[in-house]
Parts: C-alpha cells; sequence; structure tokens
C-alpha cells in the first residue's frame, strides 16, 4: 500500500478541526472576571459592560461575566494583574491601543501586554474633539488660534501619554505650533467630568462616550479624527477636512487572558467573541456607536501587535515622544 502524504492545506484544516474540538473541552464553570483599565464611564468600562449584557442577552457563556475595574498606570495595573492570574482559566481582559504601546515609553514597566495571552481583536474606533457645549470656539481652528495667542493657558483632559489623546494633541501642536496643557486622568469619566465642569477646555473621546452627552447639548464636536466623517456627524470635518493634515491615530478594542491559559482555553474564548460579533445584537451596537468590526483571531492578533507597536513608535516619534524600546 502507497503511503499518502498530506498537504499542507489540508495539515493546516486537520489541526484547524482538532483545535476547534479541543475548544469543546473547556467551558467556565465559576464566574468570569472581565478586567477593564479604566474606571467607570470610560470608553473601556462602557464598552465591556455593553459586552457582558449582550454575552449573556445570547446566552454564549453558560457563567456571569463581571466587568472588574484595575485603573491606573496607563493600563499597567490592569496589564499586572493579568499577568498575577497565570494559567487562570476565568479571567479575561479588554486592552485598547494604549495599552499596547504603554511600554513603549516606560522602560520601567516589568509586565507588559505581550507578556500576556492576544485572544482577539474585536473593533476598531475612530474619536472626535469635543468642548463644552457654551465654549467660545465653534472650530478646531478656533481653538488652535487660542492656544497660539495664549500659549500653555488652554487644557486637553486625556488618559496616559501614550493614549490617542495625547498622541492627537502632540501631532497637532507640532503641526501648528500650538500649546496647551494635558491633564491626566484615571478614568473616561473624571475626563469628561473635568470638561463638563469648566475645569479643562477640550478633549479627544469616543464617540460612545460622547453620544449621551452630544444629545443633551452639553458637547459641541469641532472634529472628527477619522478618514471619513462618520454618520452620526455628518456636518462635523474630518481633521484633514478641517485643515490639519496629521495622522489618523487608530484605536482598537480586543481581548487578551493571562500568560500560560490551556489551548483550549483559548479556542474557546476565541469562538465565544467570533459567535458574539455575528450576532444581529453586537451588529447594531457597533453601528449605534461608530465602530468598525475588526475582528482578527489570536493568531492575526500577534501580527497585529507587531505592526500596530511599528506604526505608533513612528507616530510617537513624529510627535516628539521619546520612546524607550
Amino acid at each position: 500500500m502507497r503511503s499518502k502524504k498530506l498537504s499542507y492545506p489540508a495539515l493546516a484544516a486537520a489541526l484547524l478541526f482538532a483545535a476547534g474540538a479541543g475548544a469543546q473541552e473547556f467551558k467556565p464553570t465559576r464566574p468570569v472576571e472581565l478586567i477593564v483599565h479604566t474606571g467607570p464611564g470610560g470608553g473601556s468600562d462602557v464598552f465591556a459592560r455593553a459586552i457582558t449584557q449582550m454575552l449573556e442577552r445570547e446566552r454564549l457563556v453558560p457563567v456571569r461575566v463581571q466587568v472588574v475595574n484595575k485603573p491606573g498606570g496607563g493600563g499597567n495595573v490592569a496589564i499586572a494583574y493579568l499577568a498575577e492570574k497565570k494559567g487562570d482559566q476565568n479571567t479575561i481582559g479588554f486592552f485598547t491601543g494604549a495599552m499596547l504601546t504603554g511600554y513603549l515609553v516606560n522602560k520601567e514597566a516589568k509586565v507588559t501586554i505581550r507578556d500576556l495571552t492576544p485572544v482577539v481583536r474585536l473593533v476598531l474606533e475612530p474619536a472626535v474633539i469635543a468642548v463644552k457645549a457654551d465654549a467660545p470656539f465653534k472650530t478646531l481652528a478656533d481653538f488652535i488660534g487660542a492656544a497660539k495667542k495664549n500659549p500653555g493657558q488652554l487644557k486637553q483632559s486625556g488618559g496616559s501619554i501614550t493614549s490617542r489623546d495625547n498622541v492627537v494633541r502632540q501631532l497637532l501642536q507640532q503641526s501648528t505650533g500650538a500649546q496647551w496643557a494635558y491633564i491626566s486622568f484615571p478614568g473616561g469619566g473624571e475626563r469628561i467630568a473635568a470638561l463638563l465642569g469648566g475645569h479643562v477646555n477640550m478633549m479627544v473621546i469616543e464617540p460612545e462616550e460622547a453620544g449621551e452627552h452630544i444629545r443633551a447639548g452639553n458637547m459641541r464636536v469641532l472634529a472628527q479624527v477619522s478618514e471619513k466623517r462618520l454618520s452620526h456627524f455628518p456636518n462635523v470635518p474630518t481633521l484633514k477636512e478641517a485643515g490639519f493634515d496629521v495622522p489618523v491615530v487608530p484605536q482598537v478594542r480586543g481581548v487578551v487572558a493571562p500568560p500560560g491559559i490551556p489551548q483550549a482555553n483559548l479556542h474557546y474564548w476565541e469562538g465565544v467573541f467570533r459567535r458574539l460579533m455575528q450576532t444581529a445584537s453586537f451588529k447594531k451596537y457597533i453601528a449605534d456607536n461608530q465602530f468598525e468590526d475588526g475582528y482578527l483571531d489570536s493568531v492575526g492578533l500577534v501580527k497585529f501587535m507587531d505592526a500596530y507597536n511599528d506604526q505608533m513608535r513612528a507616530i510617537l516619534k513624529d510627535a516628539g515622544v521619546k520612546t524607550v524600546r
């Protein structure tokens, strides 16, 4: 009898089938902790709570998924917590772009997101530049002009120095010569409160976070950090349309897990989130909140992380932010 060699595509398919079968061997049997790196009210917190509700409503997970806030250190507190949970099959975490790049400027960081287990990339997210509704600035050019006349006097609320908030600020300052202060807050709720309370003058914010405040007439949007106008803001220009030809800083949201989890555990969570993204409720959610479907499995996410770090390293360098890795 002649032996038959399995072709590479067939072998790959067989391995994927085996991995899928192995994924059925794991299901969580106790409540799952979903770690979020911001405090209540921030974009990641709002996103996480919406996802947990959908997981429950669609019956995709047999146990309760509870959001646990671990703010601080630009995501480092959450990353350290997940790293300490090595091998824990009942803990996952959400990440954003700031967590992917924080270690690029922090040489003291002993644990980074690259020490965790990449699971999936979920969505890509644009942003808007907003001011308080009664602010004197009608356009982004108005704000930039005021910042030029009063260097360092205007203030922006935001997250860590590697967050999109600050990178957009650095790029705009570099391209215009304007200067304004940056006040870092650990949570999105505090950043919004600072703006609405008149303690800062501007912020870069995700549409999901800003939505209710814009609808309530508390915020005015000056420009969009996106390649094209979002359907919810048809009359608001993109940065380029507003006359500011700077890179559109990407934002990404996805899932990681502690290091050292079994392969079946990884495949289980890949499957859960792949099925979630195929539901009508999730598709409606991302449309309502101006997200883009950005699903990548764990293999694709690793490749994305490498490319994203290279991109952000170049953007940070152009923005005048020193990188150490």
